[in-house]
């Protein structure tokens, strides 16, 4: 039965630490005032007893506030009753305090627990007048403390309720940023994939074409490598058509069209001279020996410096931006530094919500490289992205 009411419900270090206050305090009281004298205790088994018994009701008072602060009140009256001296005692009072606060805060003051915790307070009062004898000052007093104790508790609930909306409120904003930071890795692998899927798609049909040439050149007499490059055009043609079948759903409506030329370094000029119209002083420098690079990572490489200056005229009041593509033996690095004071960054460089490093990142983690953000010493901030390099790659 008891389980059954209390739940999963356990006591704090609190509440154990009030009972063990009241209950301590309420026997140094009861035996340390023992006397025959005027306001001294001539029993004082029956209030160590029911000092013992309110601490151990404080162990509840957080599931059962209400009827514990009633019971309380009971408990003084029947204290009065069997010790009839009179005296009443300061661990029922400081009791009486613990429970109007815990009941102040149990509940929304408008709610019908609310409300009838209200009325019990006001129980409470009226039934500690009738313990002593109280001039108007006592009256006051009392009326005082009772005040505090019932609205600092309807404090610290709404204080409570305000933590707990927030704390939630932080989740959901935790919860919808993770959501939009996958969405937008989905869709920048999905970009990635397009752009991949035109240029596979281009190399092998390239590749199968001259194929069928070198086979047409071919004579009866090479019958057998006649054969086996005509299984290599079937090959690739069938490489294609399952390229399209399955890499060209990634394809929506209003897509750029597929047989338009994806961007490479070849045209970072044009960039750097769109940028320029802006404002913005582009200045572009490569430097070592330049190489032929794979489609593919040659518009990863034109994307990242793209996305880096795209942030720097978003979000950043620079005048001048250095783009610097160092070709390396084993590798390209490419540095994109802004002369700007940050403007609205946050501590990934981006503004709030925005996804543009995650798409570098993607990138050119598809290429194995790595990418460094950050801010430059005295001002400005810098991109920097490594991508290795095949030492099979020919020099151009």
């Amino acid at each position: 039965m008891l389980r059954r009411l209390l739940g999963d419900w356990r006591p704090t270090w609190l509440d154990l630490l009030l009972s063990l206050a009241v209950g301590i305090t309420g026997l140094v009281e009861s035996f340390g005032r023992q006397g025959s004298q005027p306001g001294q205790i001539s029993d004082p088994v029956p209030l160590a007893v029911g000092a013992v018994v309110a601490g151990t009701l404080l162990l509840l008072r957080r599931r059962f506030p209400t009827p514990l602060l009633l019971a309380l009140i009971s408990i003084g009256l029947a204290v009065r009753a069997v010790a009839g001296d009179g005296y009443y005692a300061a661990w029922h009072f400081y009791s009486t305090l613990i429970l109007v606060h815990t009941v102040a805060s149990a509940a929304e003051l408008r709610s019908r627990r609310g409300l009838a915790g209200l009325a019990c307070v006001l129980v409470a009062y009226a039934g500690l007048q009738t313990f002593q004898r109280n001039d108007i000052a006592e009256f006051m007093i009392g009326a005082v403390f009772m005040g505090v104790a019932y609205g600092s508790g309807i404090l610290l609930r709404r204080q409570i309720d305000r933590t707990l909306r927030l704390a939630e409120h932080t989740i959901r904003l935790e919860v919808e940023r993770e959501e939009r930071a996958r969405q937008a890795v989905t869709e920048e692998r999905t970009r990635i994939a397009r752009e991949l899927h035109d240029i596979v798609s281009h190399n092998v049909s390239v590749m199968t074409l001259h194929t069928g040439g070198v086979r047409m050149r071919l004579g009866e007499e090479h019958r057998r490598e006649r054969d086996m490059l005509l299984g290599v055009e079937k090959a690739g043609r069938e490489a294609v058509e399952e390229l399209q079948l399955m890499l060209g759903v990634l394809r929506r409506t209003g897509d750029p069209d597929p047989g338009a030329a994806q961007p490479s370094l070849e045209r970072l000029d044009e960039l750097v001279t769109q940028v320029k119209e802006t404002g913005v002083d582009v200045r572009l420098r490569i430097t070592g020996e330049p190489r032929s690079l794979p489609p593919g990572l040659a518009l990863s490489v034109y994307r990242v410096i793209q996305e880096a200056l795209t942030n720097v005229l978003k979000h950043s009041p620079a005048a001048s931006v250095d783009v610097v593509i160092a070709h390396g033996l084993t590798g390209l690095d490419v540095e994109i530094t802004d002369d700007g004071a940050g403007g609205g960054r946050s501590s990934d460089g981006h503004r709030p919500g925005g996804h543009g490093l995650i798409g570098m990142r993607e990138r050119i983690a598809m290429h194995g490289g790595e990418l460094s953000t950050g801010p430059v010493p005295g001002g400005g901030y810098r991109v920097v992205a490594r991508f290795p390099l095949n030492t099979s790659v020919t020099t151009g």
